[in-house]
C-alpha cells in the first residue's frame, strides 16, 4: 500500500484519482438496460422469466416466480438456529434505531385565522432489491434488513422483494428466513435490470411500487437511475469506500483489517488510511500485506488497494480531517485517543465509527444505523437510507375569511409582479 506525504503534488494526484474513479456508464450499458426495461414493460412476467432463465436459472417458470409459503417454511426449518438468534438481534436493534427516525404530523396556528401544518404518510408500496451474490452462495441477508426495516417502520403496507434465484431455481434459505422474520411475504425470483423494471412498472404478479431501494451491479444501478422519477430510489451508489483517521494509539492489525474489509468488496473500492504517525503508517502497510494474502477475495482486494488505496501521512489530525471532508467518504473511522473530541469537525461522511473497537462491519450488520450509504463524495449532500425514504409529506393550509382578507393584497401584488394575472384574480374575486 503506497504511502504519500500529504499535502504534496503526488498525494493530491492520488486523491483526484480516487475521487474521479466514480461509476461510469457506457452507451452500450445504457442501451442494454433500456432494452430490458422496455421489454418488461411490454411482456411483464414473461420477460422476467425469460431473462431469469437466460442468466440465473432455467428452473424458474411463471408458476414458480413468486416464493411460496412452503418455500418459506422450508427455509426457516433448514437454517441454523444460531443464525436465527443473530438475525433476531439484528432485526431488533435495527428496528429500535429506525423507530427514532419516525416523524409526526403537525399543525400550527401562526396567525389569527390561519392554520398550517404537515401530514406525514408512508408510501403505498416499496420494492427491496437484494443482489444474488455468487449465484446465491453468499446470501446478502443484511440487504434484506437494511431495505426492509425502514420500510416496515415507516408503515409501508406493500413490500415486494426481488432477488436472483440460485441455479436450482430456489432462493437461498437465509434470504427467505430474513424476509419471513420481518413479515415480507412477497418475494420474487428475478434480478438485475429486469427486476427493477418489474418493480417500477408492475407485472401481473409483481406489484408496481412507489420506492425502490437496495444495492446491485452496474445494470441494477443504471436501471434505478433510468426509472428514478417514475419511482423514488434510495441513491445512485458507487463502489464502497472506507477512510480511517488514526493516531499513534491505533493498532496496525485493526487498521489493516478494517481497510481490507472494504477493499474486498470491489476492485474499484477505495481504502485510505490518514495518520500523523509514520510508525503506524509503515506498520499498517506491512501488516496489510500479510492479512491480504489470507483473504478468500484477495485478488479483488489487491486491485482495490493498488489502484485506489493510499496511506496519507499528514502533519496533524486536523489536516487529516480536512482531507476527509474533501473526500466525503462512505465510511469514516476515527481510531484516535479521543474520537468524540473531533465529532464537530466532521462535515461530510456517510457513517462515522468512533474508537478502536467500532469496526465498520458492526455498522454493516447489527449496530442499528442503516448501511446503505452515500458514496463517491455524495455524502456532501445526501444521507443514509432511512425511514424518510419511505414517507411523503403533504402541506396543510387553511384561511378564515378575515385572515384571507388581511393578506390578500400582498398575494395579489406578488402574483402581478410575476405576470400571473389568473393567480391574482383567484384572490381578487374573493374580495
Amino acid at each position: 500500500m503506497k504511502l504519500f506525504e500529504y499535502p504534496s503534488a503526488d498525494a493530491r494526484a492520488r486523491v483526484r484519482n480516487i475521487i474521479d474513479r466514480g461509476l461510469g456508464f457506457s452507451k452500450a450499458d445504457y442501451d442494454n438496460v433500456q432494452a430490458f426495461i422496455d421489454d418488461v414493460k411490454t411482456r411483464g412476467d414473461e420477460a422476467l422469466v425469460a431473462y431469469t432463465n437466460q442468466f440465473d436459472s432455467g428452473a424458474v417458470t411463471q408458476d414458480t416466480l413468486k416464493v411460496t409459503d412452503a418455500e418459506f417454511e422450508h427455509a426457516l426449518a433448514s437454517v441454523d438456529p444460531l443464525f436465527l438468534d443473530s438475525l433476531k438481534r439484528a432485526i431488533d436493534q435495527l428496528t429500535r434505531f429506525h423507530e427514532k427516525q419516525k416523524q409526526n404530523a403537525w399543525i400550527d396556528t401562526p396567525r389569527n385565522g390561519v392554520i398550517v401544518g404537515q401530514l406525514v404518510r408512508p408510501v403505498g408500496a416499496a420494492g427491496i432489491y437484494v443482489p444474488g451474490a455468487k449465484g446465491g452462495k453468499t446470501p446478502l441477508v443484511s440487504s434484506v434488513l437494511m431495505g426492509g426495516i425502514p420500510a416496515k417502520v415507516a408503515g409501508v403496507s406493500t413490500i415486494a422483494l426481488m432477488t436472483p434465484p440460485m441455479e436450482n431455481g430456489e432462493v437461498n434459505p437465509h434470504i427467505l428466513a430474513a424476509a419471513a422474520k420481518m413479515g415480507i411475504t412477497s418475494v420474487f425470483k428475478a434480478g438485475s435490470a429486469w427486476a427493477i423494471a418489474a418493480l417500477a412498472y408492475g407485472t401481473r404478479q409483481v406489484p408496481k411500487v412507489n420506492v425502490i431501494v437496495g444495492p446491485g451491479n452496474i445494470y441494477v444501478t443504471l436501471a434505478k437511475k433510468i426509472v428514478a422519477g417514475t419511482v423514488g430510489i434510495d441513491m445512485i451508489a458507487g463502489p464502497s469506500e472506507i477512510l480511517i483517521i488514526a493516531d499513534h494509539t491505533a493498532n496496525p492489525e485493526f487498521v489493516a483489517a478494517d481497510l481490507l474489509s472494504q477493499a474486498e468488496h470491489d476492485a474499484r473500492a477505495s481504502a485510505i488510511l490518514v495518520t500523523d504517525s509514520r510508525k503506524l503508517a509503515e506498520q499498517t502497510a506491512s501488516v496489510l500485506e500479510r492479512q491480504l494474502s489470507a483473504l478468500a477475495r484477495q485478488d479483488t482486494a489487491r486491485q482495490s488497494i493498488d489502484n485506489f488505496g493510499a496511506i496519507m501521512l499528514v502533519p496533524d489530525i486536523e489536516t487529516g480531517i480536512d482531507l476527509s471532508n474533501q473526500l466525503a467518504p462512505e465510511h469514516l473511522e476515527l481510531m484516535v485517543s479521543a474520537p468524540f473530541d473531533y465529532i464537530d469537525r466532521i462535515q461530510n461522511a456517510g457513517a462515522l465509527f468512533l474508537g478502536h473497537y467500532t469496526p465498520e462491519p458492526m455498522g454493516d450488520y447489527i449496530a442499528g444505523p442503516n448501511h446503505v450509504l452515500p458514496t463517491a463524495g455524495t455524502a456532501r449532500f445526501s444521507s443514509a437510507l432511512s425511514v424518510d425514504h419511505f414517507i411523503k409529506k403533504t402541506s396543510l393550509i387553511h384561511y378564515s375569511r378575515t385572515a384571507f382578507e388581511n393578506e390578500a393584497e400582498d398575494v395579489i401584488r406578488l402574483a402581478e409582479i410575476e405576470g400571473l394575472t389568473a393567480h391574482a384574480n383567484s384572490v381578487k374575486i374573493r374580495k
